[in-house]
Order: structure tokens, then C-alpha cells, then sequence
């Protein structure tokens, strides 16, 4: 029996897989993903914590809005305390909603994702033209601000429609980070060429643990830690990408925010941290992009 496939790219167990290192012989790539989203009072998708009411729903679109005016700033500063750095999934409509943000992130010299315009769409409800001018503006909005087109791309709510690799690739991205289903970056292909699918969890991140799976601040931070735990060990077999995804919203929450700031002093702190290279998704891209041919999977 035929199922369908994507055909983006071919089975690849990972005990088959060539070694490699990350920079400095490190085995272990971390990185924090923070998403600074952006939604539409009254109307369009939005994460909720509780039953959402009818339009305007103003309880919450306001609970959001929290991350933008308080939860960010917070976690910046823990960000900053712990020297950590950070990629920014990023709406492009934040550039004019709240620009002290952006402000921030460019004193910290943090990466910025592609994350659309804003999170109240998803790109996979549009037909292809209207996704690729979805990609097109959040592209160019970010590009205007920045001086420099981003690398990577995370769809908002994770979505993709059939074409979403080939229209990254083609709007002249060279990661996407949609994909969770490996724990190294492999290539996957698009009618245009290669583009690479860099690692973001769907487990280790705050909104489905929190308003899906409703897992507590506390069982977040355990859930935390013994990802990194188990994977630093791991790495030795296999050089390895750890995500963390965060939401302002979310994890800006001072409860939710002292088990986070435990459970990332756990790792700053770890015993074997001479492993890890504390990174970004497009630094990660950019090292696998240099190895040669053959060695990452596609």
C-alpha cells in the first residue's frame, strides 16, 4: 500500500548518519526561540488560556497583549542576566505596534525568524498567491527595519500549505524551522532547490505544554531540564540541536517566570556545559550549510 508523501525528503535513522561537530568541537547546540507575537483585536486566531468569549473577546486579546507590555522585558532581562543569547520569532506588525521591542533586540545583536505578519493568520488558510504575499510582507517589513533580509522562517502557528518550502526557498530564505521531527538539521527539497530544516520544538515550548497539555510551571521546568540532561548525553553519540520556545505571553508570567529562570541557571550551571554552544538557529544553519556534501542528511 501507497501512502502519500511530501517528498521533501528521504528516511534517515539517525544512528546511520555521519558524525560531525559543532564550532569548538561542542556537541550540543542550544538556543532560545522567543516569539513576539502581534494579534488583531477583535477578530482573527489568538492564543487563549481559558474559553475564548465572543468578539472582541477583549479578556484575551489583553492576557496577549501582556507579553508585548510587560512579559518581553522580563524575559530580556533574565536573557540578559544569564548571558544568554536568543533568535526572535518575530510578526513583522510589531515593528509598528511596539518598537522599543525591536530596539532591544538589535542592542542584543539577536537574530530575527521570519513569523509573519501577525498571529491572528495562519499562511496555510491563504491560496499560494496569497501566501506568498503573506511571506513577501512580513519579508520586506522586516528587510526595511533591519537593512538585511532574515534567513529563517517559522510559520505562524507552525503552519504550512503544500507549497510553504518552495515559496521560503524562493523568497531567498535558506532555513525554515516547521518541520519537528528530527533532532539534527537535514535538507529538504524544493522545486526551486535545498532548503534546510533547522530543529524547533513542539514539546519544550511553553503554549502547547501550558494551554494544551496544561502542564504546570513547575512540570514545565523539570520537562526542561531533563531534555537537556538527556540530550547532553546524547550528543556524544551524535552531534545534537536543543530549542527552547518561548512566548512572552506565556512564560513573561512571573510564576511561570521563576521556574524558567531555575531551569536555565540549571543549564548555564551544568557540569558538562563545556559541550554546549549556546547559539541561534541561523549560526547553526550557517555551519551546516559549510560541512561537506554528504554529510547532513536530505
Amino acid at each position: 500500500m501507497e501512502l502519500p508523501t511530501h517528498d521533501r525528503y528521504d528516511y534517515s535513522p539517525i544512528v546511520e548518519r555521519a558524525d560531525y561537530s559543532w564550532p569548538d568541537g561542542k556537541r550540543l547546540a542550544f538556543y532560545v526561540a522567543l516569539n513576539v507575537e502581534h494579534f488583531a483585536f477583535g477578530e482573527g486566531m489568538g492564543h487563549t488560556p481559558t474559553e475564548p468569549a465572543p468578539p472582541p473577546d477583549a479578556r484575551n486579546y489583553a492576557w496577549r497583549d501582556y507579553g508585548l507590555r510587560v512579559g518581553v522585558w522580563r524575559l530580556f532581562d533574565l536573557l540578559d542576566d544569564l548571558g544568554l543569547p536568543a533568535c526572535h520569532l518575530l510578526n513583522s506588525s510589531v515593528y509598528d505596534h511596539a518598537p522599543q521591542i525591536t530596539d532591544r533586540i538589535r542592542k542584543r545583536g539577536d537574530e530575527i525568524v521570519g513569523h509573519g505578519r501577525t498571529n491572528s493568520e495562519r499562511q496555510a488558510d491563504y491560496p499560494e498567491a496569497g501566501e506568498a504575499a503573506l511571506i513577501r510582507e512580513a519579508t520586506e517589513g522586516i528587510t526595511r527595519q533591519e537593512g538585511t533580509p532574515p534567513s529563517g522562517w517559522m510559520g505562524p502557528w507552525i503552519s504550512e500549505s503544500s507549497v510553504t518550502p518552495d515559496l521560503l526557498k524562493e523568497a531567498g530564505y535558506s532555513y525554515l524551522m516547521d518541520w519537528p521531527c528530527d533532532d539534527q538539521p537535514f535538507w529538504m527539497r524544493t522545486r526551486s532547490g535545498p532548503i534546510l530544516s533547522v530543529p524547533y520544538p513542539v514539546e519544550i515550548n511553553d503554549s502547547p505544554a501550558h494551554l494544551n497539555r496544561r502542564h504546570t510551571a513547575v512540570d514545565f521546568r523539570e520537562m526542561l531540564t531533563d531534555q537537556f540532561d538527556q540530550m547532553v548525553e546524547l550528543s556524544e553519540q551524535q552531534p545534537l540541536v536543543m530549542g527552547l520556545a518561548l512566548h512572552t505571553f506565556i512564560v513573561g508570567q512571573p510564576f511561570r517566570l521563576r521556574q524558567l529562570r531555575r531551569a536555565l541557571e540549571h543549564i548555564v550551571n551544568h557540569p558538562r556545559v563545556d559541550v554546549v554552544w549556546f547559539t541561534r538557529p541561523g549560526d547553526i544553519a550557517a555551519h551546516v550549510t559549510a560541512l561537506p556534501d554528504g554529510i547532513v542528511p536530505q
